[in-house]
């Protein structure tokens, strides 16, 4: 069990949260939500220990081991990949390398002997016998192949070397697990094996993830960070927004009814008041009046954005044709001769194993190098493209009113400002240099382009990388809404279930397309990995 008792933390006047007092039982899974910038990591840090906070404290039964999935992609360059995955559990790791270490000697003392079965003893104890094989499974679950597990890490790429992290939080049954974004960077099939493994885990874990169909799947309860405060709610993130929208709802009906009897009352007494026959009911209502009060609702740090997409013209029956395209994902990842014809009322997710695949079909589509016997748009269609790195459109000191109206054809400042505003750059935050945004900001400036073109076609390279739960919930119900057509890659489960009406999947080995829903897709994946 996990206790937290009085925290709180703040950074000079901003407050973080305060006075946060929570118990996190064995057997729960917990997703810590929370605008961005709320806290949710700082709060993880806070209870792995690498945090302090200013006041309060964390406490644990003595012998229960936290497990914290690292951030640091480079931090085991000089391991082994097996060696990296043991490191997750220190006792363990220390334990094998002190067994190899008296093994290795020649001759071994009396005292060394006696300390080579204690050792062993121990060893054996927390699994030291399994751990070989329980590591491999874990990597292999991951997407880690088993000729790779002998390998530095320095030989893996970004995304092989999160998943060995990943292996590591994982490895040797922590009794309190700790994940910050663990299905960044994970393909389905890997998230899939992650939330069935988190399904059955029988100790405790806290999670932070916007992935809303990975919280859903494998939370008991929802950490809610708001208003400075941390709360836990019973059920998954689904059961917690329907939840909290009826509750702001009701909040806010209550509200406003209180506000009417308020009005009425004071109608009555103005008309009243100077009434002989009426002054004593009208006392009576200034007294009623006096006692009402309207609970103001506190300014939730939750933000959402304004995401409409809107058309200029309705495209054409064929929007798009391709023919015996090649493509190139670089490594040797390549797709030949690749048909594909996309029609108005298309909704296409792009999906497969690799990114650099689906990248090189976007870039082909939209490069004016390629052949247009290869890719041809049709003659009513203005295309807007999301590219997956977005960096080159921002490398300008303009103020981000000036960024956006280079995009607008309306150029009045109150209209870029109104439009900035609704994506969530207001006041002073308007005039900051495009040089400087976040990812999320950038993902906002870009939607923004977007919505400005009035395209009639969409097209969308990970748009929900670095965007919080509510900026990809505004972005997923802007896109169900758009009435044009749309190709989309996203590793959003959720976002990809609700927009989707047809699947094409990129491999080296051949592509798939269907009109078929996100879901009947994967159902036709897990049929294939049992066959």
């Amino acid at each position: 069990m996990l206790n937290v008792s009085q925290v709180s933390l703040q950074y000079g006047n901003r407050v973080l949260f305060k006075d946060v007092n929570l118990s996190f039982q064995p057997g729960n899974c917990y997703g810590v939500i929370g605008a961005n910038g709320a806290g949710k990591s700082t709060f993880l840090k806070i209870l792995s220990g690498e945090i302090e906070p200013n006041t309060g404290e964390v406490s644990k039964d003595s012998q229960e081991r936290i497990a914290v999935l690292k951030q640091d992609h480079f931090a085991y360059e000089s391991n082994t990949v097996i060696e990296t995955v043991f490191m997750g559990h220190p006792e363990l790791y220390q334990l094998a390398k002190k067994r190899d270490e008296l093994y290795a000697l020649e001759n071994m003392t009396e005292a060394q002997g006696m300390e080579a079965m204690e050792v062993e003893t121990r060893f054996g104890e927390i699994g030291g016998y399994e751990a070989d094989s329980s590591a491999s499974v874990l990597l292999r679950g991951l997407g880690i192949a088993e000729n790779l597990h002998q390998n530095l890490m320095s030989d893996l790429d970004g995304s092989q070397k999160v998943r060995v992290l990943l292996a590591q939080a994982l490895f040797g049954n922590p009794d309190i697990l700790l994940l910050d974004e663990p299905t960044n960077h994970l393909d389905i099939e890997s998230i899939s094996w992650l939330q069935d493994y988190l399904e059955r885990f029988d100790n405790t874990v806290i999670v932070v993830s916007h992935d809303r169909h990975f919280l859903n799947q494998v939370c008991t309860h929802i950490c809610d960070i708001d208003y400075a405060k941390i709360n836990i709610y019973a059920g998954n993130y689904e059961f917690w927004y329907e939840a909290s929208q009826l509750a702001q709802k009701q909040r806010k009906d209550q509200n406003r009814r209180s506000e009417e009897k308020i009005e009425e009352l004071k109608a009555f007494i103005r008309r009243f008041a100077s009434n002989a026959s009426k002054a004593k009911q009208a006392t009576s209502r200034k007294k009623l009046l006096d006692k009402m009060t309207v609970d103001q609702m506190p300014a939730s740090s939750r933000r959402f954005p304004w995401v409409n997409f809107k058309m200029e013209r309705e495209p054409g029956k064929i929007v798009l044709e391709v023919q015996n395209l090649n493509l190139d994902g670089g490594d040797n990842l390549k797709l030949q001769d690749l048909n594909f014809s996309l029609g108005a009322q298309d909704k296409v997710a792009l999906v497969g194993e690799y990114d650099t695949l689906k990248s090189a079909f976007f870039e082909a589509i939209t490069s004016k190098e390629t052949p247009e016997n290869q890719v041809k748009w049709g003659t009513t269609i203005l295309y807007n493209y999301f590219p997956r790195n977005n960096d080159s459109f921002f490398d300008s000191d303009l103020s981000l009113v000036d960024w956006l109206r280079q995009y607008s054809t309306e150029q009045d400042e109150t209209f870029i400002r109104g439009f900035l505003g609704r994506m969530l750059f207001t006041g002073e935050e308007a005039l900051k240099s495009a040089r400087v945004l976040s990812g999320g900001e950038k993902v906002r400036c870009m939607l923004s382009r977007m919505m400005l073109s009035n395209a009639n076609t969409l097209l969308l390279d990970e748009p929900t990388s670095h965007l919080d739960l509510e900026s990809i919930t505004a972005l997923n119900n802007g896109l169900k809404a758009y009435e044009g057509p749309v190709i989309f890659c996203t590793h959003d489960h959720e976002f990809a279930h609700t927009v989707a009406n047809r699947v094409l999947e990129l491999s080296p080995s051949g592509y798939f397309d269907r009109s078929i829903s996100f879901e009947e897709w994967l159902q036709t994946k897990k049929k294939k990995r049992i066959q």
